[in-house]
């Protein structure tokens, strides 16, 4: 099961031809996995808060398919494909809203670090239980 969160296309997203920027797919996925969170009750200002921990993005890949253009209207899914203790792998793609028409398609892989050192460390196991389907 994904967490679907719609993003709009707007001209700062594209290049002089008017198709979305391929770097800009990364901040859709970013606004993507955020929303995921924060519709599970985990905020990452407040986490860092009441945990010292973050999470940092430690290895992305991905594929693109087909363009967005200016003024389309996409669909960002977000779901965990792989959890360690120290690490999970995000899957995640955009859609043309509407047609379902896969346009990019990528994992994220996001590690759990001390925020004052940034060195490895376990996931809280609150935040491990909130992301089981």
């Amino acid at each position: 099961m994904s967490f679907e969160f719609p993003i709009r296309v707007y001209w700062e997203d594209t290049d002089a031809g008017g198709i979305v920027f391929y770097a800009n797919y990364l901040k859709f996925f970013e606004r993507a996995r955020t929303e995921w969170l924060r519709s599970l009750g985990i905020e990452q200002r407040s986490l860092r808060e009441s945990s010292g921990g973050i999470f940092v993005v430690g290895e992305t890949s991905v594929r693109y398919r087909q363009p967005a253009r200016l003024d389309d209207e996409l669909l960002v899914t977000a779901r965990v494909k792989e959890s360690g203790r120290a690490s999970l792998i995000i899957a995640q793609q955009a859609f043309l809203r509407g047609s379902h028409t896969l346009l990019c398609e990528g994992t994220i892989r996001i590690g759990w670090v001390e925020a004052d050192t940034l060195k490895p460390a376990r996931i809280p196991p609150t935040i491990l239980e909130a992301l089981k389907p």
